[in-house]
C-alpha cells in the first residue's frame, strides 16, 4: 500500500505507476474541475468519459446548465439522473427535464430506493464508460451508487428539514467498479457548480439547447449570441424554435463567464 498525500495533486481517476513510495502520474485525458461558493477551484477527478447530472425534486435549480457546460467543455458526455422518481411531485420534474433538455442530453428518471428505472442507466454505464455523478446535496447519489453497486454500502442521511437539502455523507472522492461493466466516481456532494475558467465562446458553443445552431452559421465565427448581427441563435429564439426562457438563461450565464473572464485578465495583469 502506498500512502498519497493529501497535497501530492494526484486525484481519483489518474493513471499512476508505482515505484517503491512513489507515484508518477500519467497524462490526464480529462479533467473535471469546479469552482465553490467561496470561488476556490477543486479538481474532482481525472480520466473520465461521461459525467452524471443528479437531481431529485425539491433540490436547488440552476445546478443543470453549468454542469453540462463544464462537462462538455472537459470533453465529457453529460446525461441526467432523475433521482427519487417515488416521491410526490417527481412527475412534474421528470416532465420539465424531458421538455428542456431531453433533445440535447440522455435523461435517465429513477428511483434508487425502488430500483424502478436503474435497468436502463446500468445498460448505458456498462458500454465501458467511466463516470461520476454530480449534484447537490441530498439528491441522493451515495444512495444511487449503492443501488448500482451493493457491496461498497456508502453511508447516507436523511435529508434535513431545512430547505429539504440532505446532510454531507461523501467526504473523499473514491473509485468504484460496477458488475454489469463501467465504473463510476463518487464525489463529495456540493450545492454550487461554478464554471471554472469557460470562455464566452465555449458557452456559446456547449449550452444545452443552442445544438440547432450547428446546422446554422452565425454571420460572426465569435460570435456569443448576444446582440451580434446575423446571430443565428437570436432568429431560433425570435422563430421559437428556442425557447425565450432557455435563452434569458443563457444570458445570465453569459454574464457570469464574461466577469470572470474579465477578473482572470485583471489578475494576469496584476501579476505582470
Amino acid at each position: 500500500m502506498v500512502r498519497v498525500k493529501r497535497n501530492s495533486g494526484h486525484v481519483v481517476g489518474d493513471a499512476v505507476r508505482v515505484q517503491g513510495d512513489l507515484l508518477t502520474r500519467g497524462v490526464r485525458n480529462t479533467e473535471l474541475r469546479r469552482r465553490d461558493a467561496r470561488g476556490g477551484l477543486h479538481l474532482v477527478a481525472a480520466n473520465l468519459d461521461v459525467l452524471g447530472i443528479v437531481i431529485a425534486p425539491h433540490a436547488p435549480d440552476g445546478f443543470i446548465d453549468r454542469a453540462i457546460v463544464a462537462a462538455r467543455a472537459a470533453g465529457l458526455r453529460p446525461f441526467i439522473v432523475v433521482n427519487k422518481c417515488d416521491l410526490p411531485g417527481s412527475e412534474e420534474l421528470v416532465a420539465a427535464v424531458e421538455r428542456t433538455y431531453a433533445a440535447s442530453v440522455p435523461v435517465f428518471p429513477l428511483s434508487a430506493l425502488t430500483r424502478e428505472g436503474l435497468a436502463a442507466l446500468k445498460a448505458f454505464l456498462a458500454e465501458g464508460r467511466r463516470g461520476a455523478f454530480v449534484g447537490t446535496t441530498g439528491v441522493g447519489k451515495s444512495s444511487l451508487l449503492n443501488a448500482l453497486c451493493p457491496q461498497i454500502d456508502l453511508k447516507t442521511a436523511e435529508v434535513s428539514g431545512y430547505k429539504g437539502m440532505g446532510r454531507h455523507t461523501t467526504t473523499v472522492s473514491t473509485l468504484h467498479v460496477l458488475p454489469e461493466g463501467g465504473e463510476l466516481v463518487d464525489t463529495p456532494g456540493f450545492r454550487d457548480f461554478g464554471l471554472v475558467e469557460i470562455s464566452p465562446e465555449e458557452l456559446a458553443a456547449h449550452f444545452p439547447g443552442f445544438e440547432k445552431t450547428r446546422e446554422l452559421t452565425c454571420r460572426f465565427r465569435n460570435c456569443r449570441h448576444c446582440s451580434e448581427p446575423g446571430c443565428a441563435v437570436v432568429e431560433l429564439v425570435e422563430c421559437g424554435e428556442i425557447a425565450p426562457e432557455r435563452y434569458e438563461t443563457y444570458i445570465v450565464l453569459l454574464a457570469e463567464v464574461e466577469a470572470d473572464e474579465e477578473e482572470r485578465k485583471r489578475k494576469g495583469w496584476r501579476k505582470s
